[in-house]
């Protein structure tokens, strides 16, 4: 996966706990041409102290690299307006307000989504969504 892509919070998560998938993430952010919006990030760092202190040691110096890896994008004025209309759009799914920021970034951007959360499998918003998992 040599394009950009935007990822979203299931997908980075994935990577970093090594679940199924994670292999198609790593290549993505070894790239260093991964886009994530800053409300993603949020989610992703939110996780981080529920995790146990052996998976924190491990992921400390990942972490830490991830900045100079994934771009994190500011969840602007224009990226919420987006988010907002894509509600009616991504509500059968139950899709968050975290994921309709990755999709605003997304549709923004003109990227497409890595997640690996597979409730977005029917989501049609305009952007190619891969499935990781």
């Amino acid at each position: 996966m040599s394009e950009p892509v935007v990822l979203d919070a299931s997908a980075l998560l994935a990577f970093l706990n090594e679940e199924p998938g994670a292999d198609e993430v790593a290549e993505a952010v070894a790239g260093g041409r991964c886009r994530m919006s800053a409300v993603n990030w949020s989610e992703v760092l939110a996780r981080i102290p529920r995790m146990k202190d052996a998976e924190r040691d491990r992921l400390d110096p990942l972490l830490g690299s991830l900045p100079q890896l994934v771009a994190v994008v500011a969840f602007d004025e224009a990226d919420a307006e987006r988010a907002a209309a894509l509600r009616p759009l991504t509500e059968r799914q139950g899709l968050s307000l975290g994921d309709r920021a990755c999709l605003a970034l997304a549709v923004r951007s003109g990227l497409r989504v890595l997640t690996a959360d597979r409730a977005w499998a029917d989501v049609e918003v305009g952007v190619e969504i891969r499935l990781r998992r």
